[in-house]
């Protein structure tokens, strides 16, 4: 399961060094206000999808891949919210 998110965090990482001429991916990662809009918008359609009882994994999904590529086109470090998250344990 975790392999899958540190995928996706490498997938990002890779692709913010070597872009992919056509890569939706890459899209998000070089323009700061369409990944902004991205993650607005997967997650109204997350709680939608939430409220209904209908799709709520896919637009889970979809949540969780636009935010790593919003984080990661604004340089904010994943392990940094790893460790913040880590501090929060009661």
């Amino acid at each position: 399961m975790l392999n899958t998110l540190e995928s996706l965090f490498n997938l990002a990482r890779e692709r913010k060094k070597s872009p992919v001429r056509g890569s939706y991916t890459n899209k998000l990662l070089s323009d700061k206000s369409f990944s902004k809009e991205k993650v607005q918008e997967e997650i109204k359609e997350l709680i939608e999808a939430v409220e209904n009882n209908s799709n709520e994994i896919h637009e889970a999904a979809d949540v969780f891949y636009h935010l790593i590529m919003y984080l990661e086109a604004n340089d904010v470090n994943i392990e940094d919210v790893m460790n913040e998250l880590n501090k929060r344990k009661k």
